[in-house]
């Protein structure tokens, strides 16, 4: 007996020698597998992130779930804010049963109490980024569908600017401000005070399932104007999923410093309802007051994106640097350097890297903690959700396919294009109201007839140790770290352009590149010549400069 204990030993160390990753890589299928169950079951009962939150209005009344500023909300005054929100959208009349209602606000806590009362009466929000104007405010509305709008008071300009055009489409226009005194535009905090605070029946959303929209978040791909990407009640139960995966427990506290009307800030609210805990919401991100706002509050769990990071070793050293209770950092776009400088600055905190995209239908996770890695590459992975990295022709902006018409693998260290299957349970549900580009983002025959995949217009390369990389986009885009977004160089060119009234554009591509690699430096001069193709100048700012 003693002999076959040692032989079974000697046979998992050596294992285990060979596969370091294994129990790891095990532990995180088997998560997404659970994962996956819970919101099947949640279909099949169709119980939504809104029902998780009216049960925990329930039982913890009194928590608190949001904090902003020097306010504190509990999970009971924001069911109640959010019924006023609800009831006053149905007294104005402008609103039935499945209507799409845009939200035009910064980071605040009326934004979520607005986006409670419309899934309470079966309505989906069309997430407006607070920083689109004119043409663009325009497009996004048309393409949601919207015929109500909600603004902030300090965008009232901007809404000003695009008034007769929201007449004449009949788009009834409402301002969150004690009274407004702008023709056509009403004030929807006079109705909300007027407004009962008696729960909203059920029976008013007894028409949505699991596939219908919650919110539309619009997203820039490779091409033209931002897109409305359709997230249904079962996409938010994924993204809210994400935080329970990366180890966020029952007693955290989450920091939100990113916008709520993208899905990188909504899932940090959405996953603290699934977690029942509370939110740290901030109107913007402060590198200046992150650590003092992570102490006032008692933060155990932040999350980043992109630059973020890097914005925050770059402030002024501290005595106070690791005076906080930060256990947890969750977010994609860490560079490996300045992963290293910030655990180091600030102390061992946990960073769980992820990637993924609102509208696609995969997602990947560093919980191996390799630096600058988006997550691993392994058999079991692939066999229960289907992905591959296949290879790209940038000049063609296609996949490469051989004599038979299918598509092929990369090699090791090789950067290829990520492609995910489309499945019943990992369905796409694309852009609203835009066929054209829903259907441009999938891919045919990839590798059998028959068959369908989402292109994610990311390129990614696999290590000899199968850990993927993020390397590039395709297209004539960029990625704004900052503010979370992906952006189409078109888009640039015509905002810049109306912006400034003029041709020439000034390109500031220092923090693009700066410290950077080559692939980094290739694509910023790859950027400015499309911009001049376009029919623009392109001017570097004097401090633009590129180090290796």
């Amino acid at each position: 007996m003693l002999v076959w204990t040692v032989c079974a030993a000697l046979i998992v160390c050596g294992v285990l020698l060979r596969h370091p990753y294994l129990f790891q890589d095990v532990q995180y299928v088997l998560a997404k597998i659970k994962r996956r169950r819970f919101v099947l079951k949640c279909m099949q009962t169709n119980y939504s992130i809104l029902d998780r939150f009216l049960d925990l209005v329930k039982t913890q009344p009194q928590k608190t779930l949001i904090y902003f500023k020097d306010e504190m909300f509990t999970y009971r005054e924001a069911d109640v804010l959010s019924n006023r929100a609800a009831r006053a959208f149905l007294q104005a009349g402008c609103v039935k049963e499945g209507d799409a209602v845009a939200l035009f606000l910064g980071n605040q806590p009326m934004f979520l109490w607005l986006w409670l009362g419309l899934l309470k009466i079966g309505c989906p929000g069309a997430l407006l980024n607070s920083n689109i104007r004119s043409k663009s405010l325009l497009h996004c509305l048309n393409c949601s569908g919207a015929t109500t709008l909600v603004a902030s008071e300090e965008l009232l300009d901007a809404v000003k600017e695009v008034l007769p055009h929201l007449h004449e489409q009949q788009i009834n226009v409402f301002i969150l401000a004690d009274r407004c005194e702008t023709a056509g535009v009403e004030s929807f905090i006079d109705k909300m005070n007027q407004a009962s605070s008696e729960p909203i029946p059920k029976e008013l959303r007894s028409h949505l399932t699991m596939q219908s929209p919650a919110a539309y978040i619009y997203t820039s791909g490779t091409t033209g104007l931002p897109k409305a990407a359709v997230v249904t009640y079962s996409k938010v139960w994924n993204l809210s999923l994400l935080l329970a995966t990366t180890g966020v427990n029952s007693k955290d506290v989450i920091y939100d410093t990113l916008p709520l009307y993208h899905s990188t800030g909504l899932l940090v609210f959405t996953g603290a309802v699934e977690r029942g805990i509370p939110v740290v919401l901030r109107s913007k991100f402060s590198a200046s007051q992150f650590w003092d706002d992570c102490r006032k509050y008692n933060v155990t769990v932040i999350q980043y994106i992109g630059e973020i990071m890097r914005y925050l070793c770059n402030t002024p050293q501290k005595l106070s640097d690791k005076n906080h209770k930060v256990r947890l950092a969750v977010g994609n776009g860490i560079r490996a350097d300045v992963w290293r400088d910030f655990v180091r600055r600030f102390g061992e905190i946990q960073i769980r890297e992820f990637y993924g995209a609102t509208e696609g239908n995969f997602a990947l996770l560093n919980y191996s903690s390799k630096m600058g890695a988006l997550g691993r590459h392994t058999f079991l992975h692939k066999m229960f959700f289907p992905y591959a990295v296949i290879k790209y022709d940038a000049d063609k902006g296609e996949p490469l396919r051989d004599s038979s018409g299918f598509c092929m693998e990369v090699e090791k260290g090789e950067p290829g294009l990520l492609v995910t299957e489309i499945t019943a349970k990992a369905p796409f549900t694309g852009y609203v109201r835009d066929l054209n580009q829903t259907e441009k983002k999938k891919l045919h025959n990839v590798f059998k007839k028959g068959d369908l995949y989402f292109n994610t217009g990311d390129l990614l390369r696999i290590d000899e140790d199968n850990f993927m990389y993020f390397h590039d986009r395709v297209g004539d885009t960029f990625r704004s770290d900052f503010l979370a977004l992906t952006i189409a160089l078109p888009d640039l060119v015509q905002t810049t352009s109306a912006l400034t009234g003029v041709a020439g554009i000034t390109l500031g591509v220092c923090g693009f590149c700066n410290t950077g690699t080559l692939a980094e430096a290739s694509r910023t001069t790859y950027l400015l010549s499309r911009v001049i193709s376009l029919g623009h100048t392109a001017h570097c700012t004097s401090n633009a400069r590129v180090s290796f």
